[in-house]
């Protein structure tokens, strides 16, 4: 009996604990159900909806007359919202064919059979995020929104939008390797410098996530709207950077050579008008793909004797009228022969015959026989000069220059002769070039600079002055002597071939043995390096300019015939625009009338502004046209309107080629092109249909 009781007391005990564990949970579910339910929701929320970034709009790149280097153009991401309120099931079955029929057509991505598949599947999936397409231009979105169940409206019709950016260059090679590109790996030029004012400053949006990793706005706009980044205004000049790559390209195919750079100063400013850097490829063609003038630092060369020149002249030990004796070009050093290119005309040269002729054995002797006993201080005075240091710029990348000391574990007996004609040492052009803008700017060393302005929407945000590295590297008195023996190499030495500009130069050449690796100077080791550097007009110096070609192949090596070319190329096009550089002004032929200029087809209120400030009579358009073709009499140009039907090829003949490309790829044409001037054939006739990808040719006259 006693045990029945116990056993019963253990039962009644286990019954009332599972009650009460189960009031505890009905308990709890209550308490959660109406005590907590909104903080639960609100996590539950806030597990499924995210502030996702919105990358603002990155800002331009404009050339220094505001032409367009690097712009942000958008691009779209076109999903579909299958169960949008106003997509009945009768509007989908009916209009689905259509639908698919017009997506293949735009796209021409899939047949119109899987674009129709991919549709009833995604409908009766029920997905609200279905992904149309990716990357879709702005024609093919306008397209798109005209397609039947799309044309219904932006919600009715369940069409979702979403807009990125993608970086383009409007005029491709030019400059590219300046202008840079940012990515993940090492990005580079200025867009990797200015990236913190480019990128501007991201926005915020409510996404909600509906299935997988996918997410769907919340709301039609933005949380925080982004703000757009700001312009950068380069101090590249587009006509005379155009003629720099083109001119380098010309002369590396000449010569076979591996890749070269040409970079144009403006002397007072520092400002970098022209930048060209080219490698040749497998196939034989030249790229834009590493910034040689920035970042490769090579022995310079003979180029490099005028620093050894001025230094000599400077601390008043020898003068331009001075013999040196060279014999007959060659000489030994601790057993080492050096010789020069071409044997001399005389056994003894003046210090300005030897500049001129580029004398090996007359610059190392010069420099050799005044501080041998005390090399570092001819080391000290190149270090003066600013050789040796960085330069700082504006843009990452800069190659590590090297000029030795006398204590440096590496310096031998024969370090000083080879380092005064540019071995032994190693220097970027651009560094180069900044040395010789010195001597032409009297002294005065300004730091190389590629931006002058950063602006947003049109309104300056911050400038950058001409930034002065040292006044002065040298006496007045030396330096006027380097540039009269920088004269002198023109007149009647190694760079001759620019003796016959209607201009004066002023320069030195040089040519350079490059080091091969595990081979030395040997034979079978040994490449070239020809360059020419100088400044222009001699007399009252505006420009410097230096251009580079390395390891030409084709039995011409030397500066003056390899390299001097393309100097001569770039100065004659900028003699040709700056008219306050002619030394007297042209006369103006009174006996017959003036025609009136040629004017091209093009942008209308362009045309307007040029013509009123030459005060030359016109007729514009009547209707106001954006764009307008031009005819000229006697008496005026007159204008009637071109107008442009999306979805058609325009008409661009007569156009200028920057008109003519904003044009034809705002239509997302792609636009291949031949010749200089205005545009005289296109290869597709105005009228036809774009497709989509398609390519138009234009020639040049």
């Amino acid at each position: 009996m006693e045990a029945r009781k116990s056993i019963l007391k253990r039962i009644y005990l286990s019954f009332f604990a599972i009650c009460l564990f189960g009031c505890a949970i009905l308990f709890k579910i209550g308490w959660i159900q109406f005590v907590e339910g909104s903080m639960w929701k609100q996590r539950a929320d806030s597990l499924m909806l995210d502030y996702k970034t919105i990358e603002a709009s990155r800002g331009n790149i404009f050339s220094s007359d505001g032409s367009l280097l690097a712009t942000s153009v958008p691009i779209y991401d076109l999903r579909m919202d299958t169960r949008a309120g106003a997509i009945t099931d009768e509007i989908f079955n009916s209009k689905v064919d259509s639908l698919s029929t017009g997506l293949a057509l735009i796209f021409k991505d899939k047949s119109e059979q899987e674009y129709r598949e991919e549709l009833f599947t995604a409908r009766t999936k029920k997905e609200r995020y279905h992904l149309i397409h990716r990357a879709a231009s702005y024609p093919e979105l306008l397209q798109v929104k005209r397609l039947p169940i799309f044309n219904m409206g932006r919600y009715k019709g369940g069409l979702l939008i979403e807009q990125r950016s993608k970086r383009e260059l409007p005029f491709r090679e030019l400059a590219q390797r300046t202008i840079g590109v940012m990515r993940e790996v090492k990005p580079v030029g200025i867009e990797a410098a200015f990236n913190d004012d480019l990128k501007g400053i991201s926005g915020k949006r409510l996404m909600q996530k509906i299935s997988g990793n996918t997410w769907k706005p919340v709301n039609d706009k933005d949380e925080i709207e982004p703000k757009d980044g700001n312009d950068i205004v380069t101090t590249i000049d587009l006509n005379i950077q155009d003629v720099a790559e083109s001119s380098l390209e010309e002369h590396l195919r000449l010569h076979n050579a591996d890749h070269g750079c040409a970079v144009l100063m403006e002397v007072a400013t520092g400002e970098i008008k022209a930048i060209a850097n080219l490698s040749r490829e497998v196939d034989g063609s030249y790229i834009e793909k590493f910034n040689y003038a920035i970042a490769e630092a090579t022995e310079p060369g003979s180029t490099f004797k005028l620093a050894s020149m001025l230094a000599v002249i400077d601390d008043g030990l020898a003068d331009t009228s001075d013999f040196v004796f060279v014999g007959n070009g060659t000489t030994f050093y601790f057993g080492a022969k050096m010789e020069d290119s071409h044997p001399p005309h005389a056994a003894r040269l003046t210090v300005n015959d030897i500049f001129a002729h580029s004398s090996n054995v007359g610059t190392s002797r010069l420099i050799y026989q005044n501080y041998a006993k005390h090399p570092q201080t001819f080391i000290d005075k190149l270090h003066g000069f600013g050789l040796g240091a960085k330069l700082n710029l504006q843009i990452e990348g800069e190659g590590k220059p090297l000029v030795k000391n006398a204590s440096d574990k590496d310096w031998s007996a024969l370090s000083l002769p080879w380092i005064s004609i540019g071995y032994e040492s190693k220097i970027t052009p651009l560094q180069t070039l900044t040395f010789y803008n010195a001597v032409a700017n009297n002294g005065r060393m300004v730091r190389p600079r590629f931006v002058k302005e950063i602006r947003h929407r049109g309104q300056l945000v911050e400038s950058f002055p001409t930034e002065i590295i040292r006044d002065s590297i040298a006496s007045q008195a030396a330096l006027a002597k380097a540039r009269a023996m920088m004269e002198g190499v023109v007149e009647h030495g190694t760079g001759s071939v620019l003796n016959n500009s209607p201009y004066k130069v002023a320069g030195k050449t040089g040519t350079a043995r490059i080091n091969k690796p595990n081979s030395g100077y040997e034979k079978g080791g040994v490449s070239y390096q020809a360059s020419f550097v100088g400044y222009f007009p001699a007399d009252h110096p505006v420009y410097s300019c230096i251009v580079v070609v390395y390891a030409p192949s084709n039995n011409v090596y030397y500066g003056g015939a390899v390299a001097a070319p393309v100097f001569k190329d770039i100065a004659d096009k900028v003699y040709s625009t700056r008219m306050d550089l002619h030394a007297e002004p042209l006369e103006k032929d009174t006996t017959v009338s003036d025609p009136l200029p040629i004017t091209k087809a093009g942008y209308q209120q362009d045309m307007l502004n040029v013509l009123d400030e030459m005060s030359i009579a016109h007729a514009p358009a009547a209707d106001q046209a954006a764009w307008v073709a031009t005819s000229a009499d006697k008496q005026r140009v007159s204008m009637t309107p071109r107008k442009y039907k999306d979805g058609v090829i325009p008409n661009v003949v007569g156009m200028g080629l920057r008109d003519a490309m904003f044009v034809l790829e705002n239509e997302g044409l792609h636009v291949k092109v031949t010749g200089r001037g205005l545009v005289t054939k296109q290869s597709i006739t105005a009228g036809a249909a774009i497709y989509k990808g398609q390519t138009i040719q234009l020639e040049l006259n």
